[in-house]
């Protein structure tokens, strides 16, 4: 699984026009799932992503977490994000996974989440045209790839 994450001051997504997922300051947390991701790499990504110290503490460096700041989680899938663009000219998704097990791997990990953290988390709609805007505070921006852990 790939997360690229982004603090932000506000994030929301829309589907045809309304507003269905939006947060407060937080983090937007684009999810891509690969063919073969499972179960465990997926609480493995969630912990990261919500304990992960990106947030400012009050000498300027970066020392808290999104649970340290009661911050938010906007998670939108992106399937996008395991797109190889190193042969041709056209991407090639034949590392994503097919579209029913990236939907259960990425409701599995928004679950997850809510259940074991209970913060805000909000959604996009799985496989839907989306508009995301992202409030990026600093900018900071971290990609998290589950495969440099779990596949070498």
């Amino acid at each position: 699984m790939i997360a690229v994450i982004q603090r932000c001051r506000s994030s929301r997504v829309e589907v045809d026009g309304k507003v269905v997922g939006s947060i407060s300051r937080g983090l937007n947390c684009l999810l891509g799932v690969a063919r073969g991701d499972t179960e465990e790499e997926a609480r493995w990504l969630a912990d990261k992503v919500v304990n992960l110290r990106i947030f400012e503490d009050k000498e300027g460096k970066m020392n808290l977490s999104l649970l340290d700041v009661e911050g938010e989680l906007l998670v939108v899938s992106q399937f996008t994000l395991l797109g190889n663009c190193i042969k041709g000219r056209r991407p090639s998704f034949t590392d994503a996974a097919p579209p029913d097990e990236a939907e259960r791997l990425y409701k599995y990990f928004v679950d997850y989440i809510r259940q074991k953290y209970k913060i805000k988390v909000e959604t996009g709609v799985f496989r839907a045209m989306m508009m995301v805007y992202i409030e990026n505070d600093g900018p900071v921006t971290f990609i998290i790839n589950s495969r440099e852990k779990f596949k070498g």
